[in-house]
């Protein structure tokens, strides 16, 4: 069961990852076309609304993939005063903490949303609906924190942590 629910979760994690990588390249295609454009005195009309909607899409949609392969900043600062236990214990509260935390972000941004859609908010220039951005930040809110929840469960049943930087230096 655990390793069906893992399947469906990392393809879930590569989907948003696609949307992300998505956002990336209009990102990148729409400051190259309004750079381009402005120094032939032209520029790209609702650059700027496209350059904003993309990024949210770029920071959300590669969240749970950098959870996946470890890739959020963590402070090792008192690591080496706390024993392999009291590690391992922290090891499975913060991805939990974080699934609580995206799932709060989720919620926050869904109820924002109805309000986008009651009130038709668009972006200020070409008027992209808001609310397409907001569900989008939603369902990858909600794929970010199954990946943290399945990591933190991962952990908690195996009872290995994760190499910490004690373990690190002796392999080194």
């Amino acid at each position: 069961m655990y390793a069906h629910l893992t399947r469906w979760a990392d393809r879930l994690i590569s989907l948003s990852a696609l949307v992300g990588t998505l956002g990336l390249l209009t990102e990148v295609g729409v400051i190259l076309a309004d750079v381009i454009g402005r120094y032939f005195g032209s520029p790209l009309i609702g650059a700027q609304d496209i350059s904003q909607m993309a990024m949210v899409l770029v920071v959300f949609g590669g969240m749970a993939l950098c959870d996946k392969v470890g890739g959020h900043v963590s402070v090792d600062v008192f690591e080496r005063m706390f024993p392999a236990r009291v590690l391992w214990i922290g090891d499975v509260l913060a991805p939990l903490l974080g699934a609580v935390i995206f799932c709060a972000i989720a919620w926050t941004v869904w109820e924002s949303a109805a309000l986008s859609r009651m009130l038709n908010l668009a972006t200020n220039i070409i008027y992209l609906p808001k609310a397409w951005f907001q569900y989008a930040v939603v369902a990858m809110s909600l794929i970010t924190a199954l990946g943290m929840l399945i990591r933190g469960f991962g952990i908690a049943v195996s009872g290995k942590p994760i190499q910490h930087m004690q373990e690190r230096e002796e392999v080194l």
